[in-house]
C-alpha cells in the first residue's frame, strides 16, 4: 500500500519509482560493504582480548570472503525464485544476527560460525547479482549510471562506517562498534519490506526510460531452483582461455584489495605505531578516492581499450603496494598511498565487465562475470589468510605486500594477452537449463 501511494505521489512530481528501488538497493549494498569491512577493524581488539593469533582470525575472515564470492552465481537463482524483497530482508537479517551474536562469543569456533559462515552467506545474497538484477529490471535508460552507483556503494560503506567503528572501539570497546551495522541492517530490512518491489509491473509501471508504446511484459513466474545451471556454465567456460585470463586477473584483484588491505590495513598501521582511528580515516580516504576512480573508470571503459586500462590499473596498484612499506606511515606517505591505491580500488570492475561482455555477449556476460567475481573473492580469501599467516610467523606484513604487488604487475601483463575487441566473435555460451 505504501509503495503504491509513493508511486502516485512521485508521478505527480514527474519522478519514477525506480529511483526509490535504486535507493533502497544502494543502502543494502552499502550495509553489506560495511559488514564485510568491519571485522578488519576488530582484528587487534579480538587478538588482545582472547589471545587468538592473526592467522586464526584471518582464517575466519577468509571463509567470509570465499562465501561472499561463491554465492554470487547462485544468488540470481534465489532472487528469481523468491524475489528481490524477500532476499534483501533475509540477507539483512542474517548480517544483523551474525554481527549482534558475535558480541557474546568466547570460542574461536563461534566466531567462525557467525563471521565466517553466517556473515558470508548473508553478504553473498546481496553481492554483485542483486544490483545487476535491479538495474536490468527497473531501468531502461541510465542503467550504466545505476550500476556504477551500486559499485560505488563499496567505497561509501567504508567511508561512513569504518572511522565510526574505530572511534567506538577506542572509547567503548569492540562490541559497541557492531551496533551501527546492526541498526543499518534493521533499517534496510524495514525499507525493503515497505518499498522494495520485484518488477515495475507490480506497481503498474514500465521500467524507467522504457517507451510508452513498448509491448507490455508480465512479470515472470517464480522459477524452480536448479543449481546445476550456473555449474554447467562454469564447466563450459572453463575450457576457454579468455575465462581464465579474466578470472586469474580478478583473483589477483581480490588478493590485492579486500583480502589484504581491507582486512589487515589497520593492523598493519598499528604495527607502525598508528592508532585505529587515524588508520580507519586513511581507509575512508581510499573510499573517497575510489568513488572518483570507479566513476571515471566507467566513463573511460566506454572510450578506451579496456585491456590497456586494466594494465595501468594493476601496474599502478602493484607499485603502490610495493612502495607502502617504505612510506614511513606518516600522514604524507599514507595520504599519497591512499590517493594512488584508492583511485583504482574497484576501478577494475567496469573494464572487466566490458571484456566479459565482448567475449561472451551481453546476455551471458552477467553469469560468466559471476564466476569471475567468485575468483576475485577467492583471491581475497587467500590474501586474508596468507597475510595473517605472514604476520604470525614473521611478525611483519611486508612479504604479503611485496607478493601482492608483484602479482599485480603480473596481472598487468596478463590482461594484455587478451585479443583486441572485435578481433573475433563472442564466445558462445549456452543458457543454463
Amino acid at each position: 500500500m505504501l509503495a503504491q501511494l509513493t508511486t502516485t505521489a512521485l508521478h505527480r512530481r514527474g519522478l519514477h519509482y525506480a529511483w526509490v528501488v535504486a535507493g533502497v538497493t544502494f543502502l543494502a549494498l552499502l550495509t553489506t560493504s560495511a559488514a564485510l569491512g568491519l571485522p578488519g577493524v576488530m582484528l587487534q581488539p579480538l587478538r588482545r582480548e582472547f589471545g587468538w593469533t592473526t592467522e586464526q582470525l584471518s582464517s575466519v575472515f577468509a571463509v567470509r570472503f570465499a562465501l561472499f564470492g561463491l554465492l554470487g552465481p547462485f544468488a540470481a537463482l534465489f532472487i528469481a525464485r523468491f524475489g528481490l524483497r524477500r532476499i534483501m530482508v533475509v540477507a539483512a537479517s542474517l548480517i544483523a544476527v551474525a554481527m549482534a551474536l558475535a558480541t557474546g562469543v568466547t570460542q574461536l569456533w563461534q566466531l567462525f560460525v557467525l563471521w565466517g559462515l553466517v556473515l558470508g552467506c548473508g553478504t553473498g545474497l546481496t553481492a554483485l547479482v542483486l544490483g545487476a538484477m535491479v538495474a536490468s529490471r527497473w531501468f531502461s535508460h541510465h542503467r550504466g549510471l545505476v550500476v556504477g552507483l551500486f559499485a560505488a556503494s563499496t567505497a561509501t560503506g567504508q567511508l561512513l562506517f569504518l572511522p565510526l567503528a574505530a572511534w567506538l572501539i577506542q572509547h567503548h570497546g569492540w562490541r559497541f562498534a557492531v551496533l551501527p551495522v546492526v541498526a543499518a541492517c534493521v533499517g534496510v530490512g524495514l525499507l525493503a519490506t515497505l518499498f522494495m518491489r520485484d518488477h515495475p509491473q507490480d506497481l503498474g509501471l514500465r521500467a524507467y526510460g522504457e517507451p510508452a508504446d513498448a509491448p507490455s511484459v508480465a512479470p515472470p513466474a517464480p522459477v524452480p531452483l536448479r543449481f546445476w545451471g550456473p555449474l554447467s556454465v562454469l564447466a563450459e567456460v572453463a575450457r576457454q582461455r579468455i575465462f581464465w585470463v579474466l578470472a586469474g586477473s580478478f583473483f589477483i584483484c581480490g588478493l590485492s584489495t579486500n583480502g589484504l588491505v581491507q582486512t589487515h590495513f589497520i593492523s598493519l598501521c598499528s604495527d607502525h605505531g598508528l592508532g585505529p582511528v587515524p588508520a580507519a580515516s586513511v581507509l575512508a580516504m581510499m573510499g573517497a578516492f575510489d568513488l572518483v576512480g570507479t566513476t571515471l573508470s566507467g566513463w573511460l571503459s566506454d572510450r578506451w581499450d579496456n585491456r590497456k586500462l586494466l594494465c595501468w590499473y594493476y601496474a599502478l596498484r602493484g607499485l603502490s603496494l610495493i612502495w607502502l612499506p617504505f612510506s614511513t606511515f606518516t600522514l604524507y606517505g599514507l595520504s599519497l598511498f591512499a590517493m594512488f591505491y584508492g583511485l583504482d580500488w574497484i576501478a577494475t570492475v567496469p573494464p572487466t565487465v566490458r571484456l566479459a561482455g565482448q567475449a561472451y555477449g551481453r546476455e551471458r556476460a552477467g553469469l560468466v562475470f559471476g564466476w569471475v567475481f567468485a575468483a576475485h573473492q577467492l583471491g581475497a580469501a587467500v590474501a586474508a589468510w596468507g597475510a595473517g599467516l605472514t604476520r604470525t610467523l614473521l611478525l611483519t606484513y611486508d612479504p604479503a605486500l611485496f607478493a601482492a604487488g608483484a602479482a599485480c604487475l603480473g596481472a598487468a601483463a596478463l590482461v594484455m594477452s587478451i585479443r583486441r575487441p572485435g578481433a573475433g566473435a563472442a564466445v558462445p555460451v549456452r543458457a543454463p537449463a
